[in-house]
């Protein structure tokens, strides 16, 4: 199963009541689970602790659209990087040569600017990855989401600021989280399963839902999260869970 995180398994790493013990049952008929997030701001470890604290246990398990996003850029290149350390870290581990937007002016030219959510982002940030991009780098997204689910209600998501950055420079971006084909292609090569073996289990119909199609599996959608209650399929995780059976 593959199970989005934000607004399925939690809200602002609150567990969703339910959610922990189904993802247990889940996994103790047989089933791998595997946790695809839009949330390119945390590094790995930091998304499997925060799993962790709440007794889910996830290391290797976490495929984020940060990871997708880096393979997007070739090993070598010069990176400006308007996001969380997640982003960072998995272009690091790609090879790039990372340059961290602090609303200083750059020194030399960059080859892309990779923006996700950003909770420190301001204007002069806003001005740096404006410029990089009109002088000719290219703009990657780790994803489109505008808004994320919070105990309090929707936030801005990545996909705000990635719009920001493009009104700027006059140009689209590229994304690379769900529901787009470098996370199809990514998961893909992680998840050692048929697409008909898989479920997708997510809060959103057009960046999970569009997802699961693209990836050719079914798709659970749940109602815990950005879909309100009387448009989702399943109320919860665990109405998901007793699906299967």
């Amino acid at each position: 199963m593959l199970c989005d995180l934000d607004g399925v398994v939690w809200l602002a790493h609150e567990p969703i009541p339910g959610a922990v013990a189904a993802i247990a049952a889940i996994r103790a008929s047989g089933r791998s689970v595997k946790f695809v997030t839009n949330n390119s701001a945390a590094t790995r470890a930091e998304h499997e602790g925060a799993l962790a604290s709440i007794g889910i246990e996830a290391t290797g398990d976490v495929i984020s659209s940060s990871m997708a996003a880096a393979f997007l850029v070739e090993p070598g290149e010069r990176v400006l990087v308007t996001g969380g350390p997640g982003v960072s870290e998995a272009l690091a581990a790609r090879g790039a040569n990372v340059v961290a937007n602090i609303g200083d002016d750059l020194d030399g030219s960059v080859d892309a600017v990779v923006v996700g959510l950003h909770r420190e982002f301001d204007y002069a940030r806003l001005r740096i990855a404006g410029r990089a991009v009109i002088d000719g780098a290219r703009l990657i997204g780790t994803n489109g989401d505008t808004t994320f689910p919070t105990t309090k209600g929707l936030d801005p998501g990545g996909g705000s600021i990635v719009a920001a950055v493009a009104s700027v420079a006059g140009v689209d971006a590229v994304f690379a989280g769900k529901p787009e084909q470098p996370m199809v292609d990514l998961v893909s090569e992680i998840v050692n399963a048929e697409s008909g073996e898989m479920l997708m289990v997510g809060d959103r119909p057009d960046t999970d839902g569009q997802f699961a199609e693209r990836l050719r599996c079914r798709f659970a959608l749940v109602e815990t999260g950005v879909t309100p209650p009387g448009f989702g399929t399943h109320r919860d995780i665990g109405a998901v869970l007793a699906s299967l059976d």
